[in-house]
């Protein structure tokens, strides 16, 4: 059994403080809750340091506490720091995203794929996993991909024609995986756009990169090479990314061109 998850330090202490000043100030939680819209649970688990406080609530206790930006001044460091980064880290951000770029060079991204194709991914990793870590592997992915029917939320896919051609897990899985690009045509709020063999820029073969962006615009930037990854959120490192991911994007087809072109893969196979 795997250790349970602990949460970093600067959670715990910058929650103590947020409660300790409330407490002082003769703020209860209610207020907050109600200046910051967040419910009462969410500030529950921020002043226990189980989630990590929010600029917005920050910013909501130092008007109301009178803190003169002492509560305010904690957000960057309460940030991920540019290192390697555990998963959970990286998911539990996606939960806050409000607008999602992901780039895929040579897979299909993980909230676009079928359960067969992810299955096929996860099971035939070097060096090889049991079985239960591969199922449970895909359970996650599979509840990651929830979060695609919340109509207020954007996310942008720009994957690499390759992509399409890689044949994971045979004709009837990738045929059945390019159906499934397919069904978001006409989405309002998912864009799927294919950049064409020979379009690619350099960089663009680097590996996957991710830009999350938050509702209180916070931005950051996750990158996946072999057996690395990383997640950034130092502001100009996260803005070299971004542009980078804006020049990938840029070379891609629109939804449109994109959607007919996977249908012309689909024929060929």
């Amino acid at each position: 059994m795997s250790a349970p998850k602990e949460n970093p330090m600067s959670w715990k202490y910058c929650g103590d403080q947020l409660k300790r000043w409330r407490q002082r100030s003769g703020v209860t939680r209610e207020q907050l809750s109600q200046a910051a819209s967040y419910d009462i649970e969410s500030i529950r688990s921020m002043e226990a340091g189980r989630r990590r406080p929010t600029l917005k609530v920050l910013q909501a206790a130092d008007e109301l506490c009178d803190a003169q930006g002492m509560l305010t001044a904690a957000n960057p460091y309460l940030m991920p720091e540019p290192r390697p980064a555990r998963s959970d880290v990286f998911f539990d951000i996606e939960k806050e995203a409000v607008a999602l770029y992901f780039f895929e060079a040579l897979h299909i991204p993980g909230l676009l794929q079928t359960e067969n194709y992810a299955r096929t991914l996860l099971s035939l990793p070097i060096p090889p996993v049991d079985s239960a870590t591969a199922e449970n592997r895909l359970a996650i992915r599979l509840k990651r991909q929830e979060r695609l029917t919340d109509p207020e939320v954007l996310f942008s896919f720009t994957i690499y024609e390759a992509a399409l051609h890689t044949s994971i897990g045979g004709r009837e899985v990738m045929k059945e995986q390019l159906h499934r690009l397919l069904e978001f045509e006409d989405s309002h709020n998912i864009r799927i756009q294919i950049v064409p063999t020979g379009r690619i820029t350099p960089s663009g073969l680097s590996g996957s990169l991710t830009i999350l962006e938050t509702i209180n615009n916070e931005q950051y930037a996750y990158v996946e090479t072999h057996e690395t990854n990383a997640l950034h959120s130092e502001p100009r490192l996260v803005g070299r990314l971004s542009r980078r991911h804006a020049m990938i994007r840029a070379q891609a087809l629109n939804t449109r061109e994109s959607a007919q072109l996977i249908r012309k893969t689909v024929e060929q196979l």
